[in-house]
């Protein structure tokens, strides 16, 4: 299993319910292919850049997945078939680049501790 991350576009949708029930419906497709779904993060409402089929602007939904390589391209027919679905576009997560985000986020949290303490050890010296 290999992870992915998968950006939906859902058109012609006013409600919050609509899209959690179109969504609910696209994520059925990853459970389908034998996928699992890690984590989803609604981008909001965003215009295109030109007018698609007629229709311009769609609400972008991020979702983390895990699945087997061999079964992406089923799972992108299987969205063909799904009219909620706008677009679907998937991309490969890289590990090593992940991990790496990791180690720099944690190195910044540790830089700005250390800032942080400096600054509280000044201001406690200036009040003594």
């Amino acid at each position: 299993m290999k992870k992915y991350d998968a950006l939906y576009i859902f058109v012609g949708i006013s409600k919050d319910d609509a899209l959690n029930a179109n969504l609910e419906k696209a994520l059925a497709e990853v459970a389908r292919v034998g996928g699992n779904v890690l984590t989803t993060e609604s981008l909001g409402k965003r215009m295109f850049s030109r007018p698609m089929s007629k229709k311009d602007s769609g609400v972008y939904v991020k979702v983390r997945m895990e699945l087997d390589p061999a079964k992406v391209s089923e799972l992108l027919a299987r969205y063909r078939l799904v009219e909620e679905v706008f677009r679907v576009q998937i991309l490969a997560v890289d590990e090593r680049r992940e991990a790496k985000l990791v180690e720099e986020r944690a190195a910044r949290a540790e830089r700005q501790a250390k800032k942080d303490a400096a600054a509280a050890a000044a201001a406690t010296a200036v009040e003594a």
